[in-house]
């Protein structure tokens, strides 16, 4: 009876989970029935209806700022407006155009304006022969009127107005069309740096412009156009070569950075682009949007350069070509350009650097003209010669033997050496000193300090030859003079360190005249004025290092700052450089005085920069040197301020500048600004007493 009982129950439970089971299948199968034979095509009409293409959203490009918040290269945005191929009947696209040209119209924007014959449509645009060659295209008599072309033109499309001047219109788009195509996924272009009151007008109306959609546009913009244009850089549009190792960051219409700051820093400034997604029925009105990837905007690359005190420097420095050139200093010199340096000497920042000539980076922003470019390469104004540039230091060079001197114990600060005019003391090579050129006999007793202030070769040649060419090479290397400073920019020389390893590369054979040359800043020495700048600044603080930097920091758009070791790593991966190897020196106070002491005799009564520094406020420790090159004389003038604290180092080179003290005055309005002093330039005059010289080898 139990057994009887259960099987009853199990095939009560079997019939139910059948009858559940059926009714689960006719339910499926009635919507499958719906939605497949009941309103299929309903569905299918809609399924061919919508439309989806992926769109690129743009990202900013970092800012790059000076110091004290000041944008110098931004990126402002613009709109453009786009047309898709669109399932729209010819009267419904007709009047959406004319709708648009308008509004183009009203608010004087460009819009696509090609078709041969004028906005007044009484006559063609072409000349005769390409003109029989058009109406041959479209299979339309020689003789047609420039009105029988537009009605021609107007059945073509549908167009149904009877004003010639609005068929017109819309015929130049629709023309356009026809030569230069459209897809549902490929746009056309309509309008360019549309204002913002435009975009939302269209967008409120999206239903009456059908295929038409907004899309921003990033452009590059230097404010302050030259201003430090050697540091900042340019961007240029990358070449395939760079787009096919880069096709997972870049488009093939892109900008990338070309020099300065631009290029070092591509990878932080660039950003990260983002996708977005549109969806639009078939007659083109957008029915959805969604951001599947939002844009990354690019770092903010701070530098230590000030605007104002870069300016200045600029300004300056064209000036005194002007000058130098002009006859402003009595004697005319063909200056060819140069550079100058502003350094922090407890830091190494860079507070200002210019090369004359420069350039203006908007020239490339969409593109340089043929006529620019050309002039921008017969001046050669992309050359950093600040870095780049390598020339003979001559005297500025000299309180490296100074220190080298001293610090080997080969002279003393109160020893005084006999400066009798020429050194004699081998027979192949007896140089004279330029004072005995100039006067016919020697400076006289010297020591160390009155050596600097005389700029007396003789004193520097025993001084070089006591000591060697080891010890100079050992100084000269930790003072960085003749190899990369690492400053994070590109195209850095290495220049060029007098040794006998550099004669041998040249195919000649180190001597003693090679030796005393290289103990004045002459022989195989050529260094970056950036490399002198280091030197300088180093000399003014005390011997401590210094690594010049011209980046104070990169502010991700996260808010997050990267660190001062990924940048100096980053920094030294790019260039391709690496650890600072030099040992370091613990130079004696006493000799860094009495080479000190030196400098700043150089700007007081009898000095020869005294003239520039006359009146001036603070006390200045300087060198002045002039260095011949070839055909041209180099003049250079490098000094610090204050004397009794230093705060800033500044170099200045002149190509073909003649003397050494004309460029001073550049480094006297750099220092007048960074103190926030008056000066007026124009008192400046040559001081007749001071001795000028240039470093010639006899």
């Amino acid at each position: 009876m139990k057994n009887k009982i259960k099987k009853e129950n199990t095939n009560l439970r079997f019939n139910i989970l059948t009858v559940i089971a059926y009714i689960i299948g006719i339910v499926l199968i009635s919507k499958l029935f719906q939605l497949q034979i009941v309103n299929g095509a309903n569905y299918r009409e809609m399924s061919n209806t919508r439309l989806s293409r992926e769109s690129i959203l743009e990202a900013s490009r970092g800012e790059i700022l000076d110091r004290s918040g000041n944008i110098l290269a931004t990126t402002t945005s613009s709109f453009n407006l786009e047309l898709y191929k669109t399932k729209t009947d010819d009267n419904t696209f007709n009047n959406s155009i004319l709708s648009l040209i308008h509004m183009f119209e009203a608010y004087n924007i460009k819009y696509p304006n090609n078709f041969p014959i004028n906005n007044e449509c009484t006559e063609y645009t072409i000349g005769n022969e390409d003109l029989e060659k058009w109406l041959t295209k479209y299979k339309l008599d020689k003789t047609n009127t420039p009105q029988e072309t537009i009605a021609y033109f107007a059945k073509k499309y549908n167009i149904v107005s009877t004003d010639i001047l609005q068929t017109r219109k819309i015929i130049s788009i629709r023309y356009e069309i026809t030569n230069k195509g459209y897809s549902s996924t490929r746009p056309i272009k309509l309008a360019e740096n549309v204002p913002r009151e435009v975009i939302a007008r269209i967008c409120e109306r999206n239903f009456d412009f059908p295929g038409v959609t907004v899309s921003t546009k990033t452009t590059r913009k230097y404010n302050y156009d030259s201003l430090a244009s050697h540091i900042v850089g340019y961007i240029g549009k990358i070449s395939e070569k760079e787009y096919n190792a880069a096709q997972d960051i870049y488009e093939n219409d892109d900008y990338v950075g070309r020099t300065g700051i631009e290029a070092m820093f591509e990878p932080y400034l660039r950003g990260k682009k983002g996708k977005q997604e549109i969806e639009m029925s078939v007659d083109g009105t957008i029915t959805g949007e969604s951001v599947k990837e939002d844009p990354k905007q690019g770092s903010t690359v701070v530098l230590t350069i000030d605007s104002k005190l870069q300016e200045i420097a600029e300004n300056a420095l064209r000036n005194n070509i002007e000058k130098i050139k002009n006859g402003g200093f009595s004697n005319r010199y063909n200056a060819k350009g140069g550079c100058v340096v502003a350094i922090d000497v407890r830091s190494g920042e860079i507070l200002a650097m210019a090369s004359c000539p420069d350039y203006n980076p908007n020239s490339w922003v969409g593109g340089i003209s043929v006529a620019d470019y050309n002039v921008i390469k017969e001046n050669n104004a992309l050359f950093n010669k600040a870095i780049s540039g390598s020339y003979q230091p001559g005297s500025i060079f000299k309180m490296v033997t100074a220190l080298a001197g001293l610090e080997t114990g080969v002279i003393n600060p109160y020893e005084r050496i006999n400066d009798t005019g020429r050194y004699t003391k081998y027979r192949d090579y007896q140089p004279a000193c330029w004072y005995y050129n100039s006067y016919h006999r020697g400076h006289g007793y010297l020591n160390v300090s009155g050596a600097i202030e005389k700029s007396c070769n003789y004193f520097f040649y025993e001084t070089g030859d006591r000591m060697g060419v080891e010890a100079l090479r050992k100084y000269a290397t930790y003072f960085g003079l003749g190899k990369k400073t690492g400053i994070e920019l590109p195209s850095e020389t290495q220049g060029s360190l007098a040794t006998p390893e550099t004669a041998k590369k040249v195919g000649e054979v180190w001597s003693s005249g090679q030796m005393l040359s290289a103990s004045i800043g002459q022989s195989y020495n050529a260094f970056s004025p950036l490399q002198i700048a280091k030197y300088i600044a180093m000399v003014a603080n005390g011997g401590n290092k210094v690594n010049p930097t011209i980046v104070k920091r990169v502010l991700n758009s996260d808010g997050t700052e990267s660190s001062k070791y990924e940048i100096k790593q980053f920094t030294k991966e790019m260039l391709g450089l690496g650890d600072d190897q030099t040992e370091n020196i613990s130079f004696s106070q006493e000799n860094i005085n009495a080479v000190l002491e030196g400098m700043k005799s150089v700007t007081e009564d009898g000095g020869t920069a005294s003239s520039i520094f006359r009146n001036f406020d603070i006390p200045v420790g300087g060198k002045t040197g002039s260095a011949e090159s070839g055909p041209n004389v180099n003049a250079w003038f490098a000094g610090f301020a204050p004397y009794d604290n230093p705060e800033i180092a500044v170099v200045v080179m002149v190509e073909n500048g003649g003397h050494g003290f004309y460029t001073a005055e550049v480094a006297r309005e750099i220092i007048a600004e960074y103190f926030g002093m008056n000066i007026n330039s124009n008192e400046i005059q040559e001081n007749n007493q001071a001795m000028s010289y240039v470093e010639n080898i006899q």
